[in-house]
């Protein structure tokens, strides 16, 4: 059976990610997969995870099954995180929180919640989006339509063809939203314009899901959760699949939760009851510890300020690297713009080269990127910066 099967295509981004752990030249440069870089090249352990991991080792005293939804406590400090400690949601038990696998976890758990009971219904997700959103809502059996996003030609939001699009959307689809820091452009909409998506989403009574899994990287922690608090209103719903692989730095323990807000407390149980089916019948519950290192820091006011102070660097580190970019190419005399990296968030952007540039860039300077032009700023570094950049100049 098996030996009549083609060959399946390997992942965009961690097939680059093979491809360059077997490149054997010395000068190779990642700036392909998702990941946070220091200034040394390494994806560190956070101090405050370390020190919330010697707590646990101290007081955990079972390795017995979790609830289907995971532990309460993270699923209290997960939802505070995301609306403000007082929020009117949380104080009308409007919402309900499940620990996922990661944020691709809660991104398939809420497909399969949404396309079981709602099977007619459609997603919507910008374009261009995360590689993996189509394939995840596809697997689950959605329908998936894309709605302009990123105007290629000007570096910026698309903002008018979004909206255009938006208020055509049919009743009762579900539109997928990126909370901050934008996968793959780093373009995300203002204040101003948060407001405006937001009523034009409920105008035309679409329910919102957020993917938010940069909280911290753009703005700040408050900062950054802005977009989606103007969703967040009286007796209104909506869907977050949220992830703390990136601001945590926990890659590995697979951290995310998946939150439901209902109308109201009855109808945020009611869904609950069907989001646990939906987890029972894929991985039945979810592992501890990223869960429990997480619930630690958030919960303990030493920890927590930690933390914040570690992902503050991270943010700033990012910050410097945009800027420290555009500085070098114009230094080397590139006479291209490229001003707009420094006006998107995020470890991601959109560096407007081609996929031929891109190509002759990873044979040429063993320099990996995306083959759409997406960066990860974060791979960037003092050390690297002018060969990058000499790389570039060379390929325009």
């Amino acid at each position: 059976m098996f030996n009549k099967l083609e060959m399946a295509p390997p992942d965009a981004i961690l097939g680059l990610t093979d491809a360059f752990k077997k490149d054997t030249r010395a000068e190779k440069i990642n700036l392909g997969v998702g990941v946070y870089k220091t200034a040394e090249n390494t994806t560190p352990i956070l101090g405050a995870v370390k020190a919330a991991e010697r707590l646990l080792l101290e007081s955990e005293s079972t390795k017995s099954y979790l609830p289907i939804p995971g532990a309460a406590g993270y699923c209290a400090a997960v939802r505070e995180l995301l609306f403000g400690a007082g929020h009117e949601i949380i104080a009308n038990d409007r919402a309900v929180t499940a620990h996922t696998p990661g944020g691709t976890g809660a991104l398939r758990v809420a497909s399969d919640f949404l396309h079981t009971l709602y099977p007619e219904k459609q997603i919507w997700v910008s374009n261009p989006t995360w590689a993996n959103h189509n394939a995840i809502f596809m697997a689950a059996g959605l329908t998936v339509q894309p709605y302009p996003y990123y105007d290629y030609e000007n570096t910026c939001l698309d903002f008018d063809g979004m909206l255009t699009t938006l208020k055509i959307v049919p009743e009762g689809d579900i539109v997928l939203l990126h909370g901050c820091c934008h996968n793959p452009s780093g373009m995300d909409p203002d204040l101003d314009q948060w407001k405006a998506i937001a009523e034009v989403v409920y105008e035309r009574n679409l329910l919102p899901m957020f993917d938010f899994a940069y909280q911290g990287f753009g703005d700040g922690l408050e900062e950054d959760a802005a977009g989606l608090r103007h969703f967040c209103q009286p007796g209104k719903e909506l869907l977050i699949c949220s992830s703390f692989s990136k601001n945590f730095g926990l890659y590995n323990e697979r951290c995310g939760a998946f939150t439901i807000v209902g109308a109201d407390a009855d109808g945020a149980q009611k869904a609950y009851s069907h989001m646990k089916i939906a987890i029972r019948t894929n991985y039945s519950n979810p592992p501890s510890h990223g869960a429990a290192v997480a619930e630690a820091i958030l919960t303990t006011p030493e920890l927590r300020q930690q933390w914040e102070d570690e992902l503050a660097a991270m943010r700033s580190r990012i910050a410097e690297m945009r800027q420290s970019f555009v500085d070098t190419l114009a230094r080397l005399g590139v006479e291209q713009d490229f001003s707009f990296i420094t006006r998107q968030k995020g470890m991601f952007s959109f560096s407007g080269l081609t996929k031929d540039q891109v190509n002759q860039l990873r044979e040429e300077f063993a320099i990996y990127i995306v083959g759409s032009g997406r960066i990860n700023v974060a791979g960037m570094t003092p050390s690297n910066m002018d060969r990058l950049c000499t790389a570039i100049k060379a390929v325009l």
